[in-house]
Parts: C-alpha cells; sequence; structure tokens
C-alpha cells in the first residue's frame, strides 16, 4: 500500500524538482539584438586598423 509522503518530504521534492529546473534551464538571452562573433570580430579589427605604422627607421609614419 503506498503512502503520501509527509509535509517535510512533499516540500524536499518540490525543492528538489526547482533545483533542477534551476541547473538545467538555457541560459537567459540578452536585452536586444545581440552582435555576432563575425561582426565583434569585424569591429574589433576595424578599430585597431586606425592606428599608424612607423617604418624601421623611426622616420616616416602611415595609417594601417
Amino acid at each position: 500500500m503506498a503512502r503520501s509522503p509527509s509535509e517535510d518530504e512533499a516540500a524536499a521534492i518540490a525543492a528538489a524538482i526547482e533545483r533542477f529546473r534551476a541547473e538545467t534551464a538555457p541560459a537567459p538571452g540578452g536585452e536586444g539584438e545581440s552582435i555576432s562573433p563575425w561582426q565583434r570580430a569585424a569591429l574589433v579589427e576595424g578599430v585597431s586598423a586606425k592606428g599608424t605604422v612607423e617604418d624601421s627607421e623611426g622616420g616616416t609614419r602611415w595609417p594601417s
């Protein structure tokens, strides 16, 4: 004959289920549009391309 769980057992079961759901839930999505890895790389390259290059003799500089 099956018996019903006590209040403490029921609370422990509910807590275990909630913990499982929290640990296995997908990561929350960010607000707004996210930048793709390709777009992020392009932006980083574009920013680093704004630097200047100096020749080996320390003279002429030009944008890279």
